[in-house]
């Protein structure tokens, strides 16, 4: 899938970017092997640079299905070296015909300006889908000079920026 950028600018000049480099899904068969589940393996880079302030950025899924589908479980997995951090695990999504749900899989504080998620080979199962079934990744990324992440505050040090990028849509089989 394409890479992809994007940059929001402040009112007060502060500068938010994020990118995604090396995204791709695969199909593959559901865990529940009933003929009504869509599966995928996603994976791609994910990466946030503020040019003040902290932040937190958020890496997640958008996950729509034709059908209704019931229940919600999740696994999740992560792993930080130098390099950055890893993400695996998997999520089985519960919709409503029609229904798009956001299905988080990592959220970090940027508390030094930077930050970077890789999601390998992360599994996308939705359930009792009968129809198409199809995803996109989406990053948000939200940030101020004077943002205190663990409280959800502003200290009125700078304006707020809200920043999103989404990736191509794939199906999930």
């Amino acid at each position: 899938m394409p890479n992809g950028h994007t940059k929001a600018v402040g009112v007060d000049g502060q500068v938010v970017n994020i990118s995604r480099t090396g995204e791709s899904s695969r199909t593959m068969p559901s865990l529940a092997a009933n003929g009504a589940g869509r599966a995928a393996a996603v994976s791609g880079t994910y990466s946030t640079s503020l040019s003040k302030g902290t932040g937190i950025m958020t890496v997640g899924y958008l996950v729509g299905c034709q059908v209704n589908l019931t229940g919600f479980t999740g696994s999740l997995g992560a792993s930080i070296d130098l390099t950055g951090a890893s993400l695996s695990g998997g999520l089985t999504v519960p919709l409503a015909p029609g229904q798009v749900v956001f299905a988080k899989t990592d959220k970090i504080n940027l508390k030094k300006g930077k930050g970077t998620v890789m999601v390998d080979s992360f599994s996308l199962d939705v359930q009792q889908c009968g129809g198409y079934a199809s995803a996109r990744s989406v990053v948000q990324v939200v940030a101020a000079d004077g943002y205190d992440a663990q409280e959800k505050s502003l200290s009125g040090k700078s304006g707020y920026v809200q920043a999103n990028l989404y990736g191509a849509p794939f199906s999930l089989g």
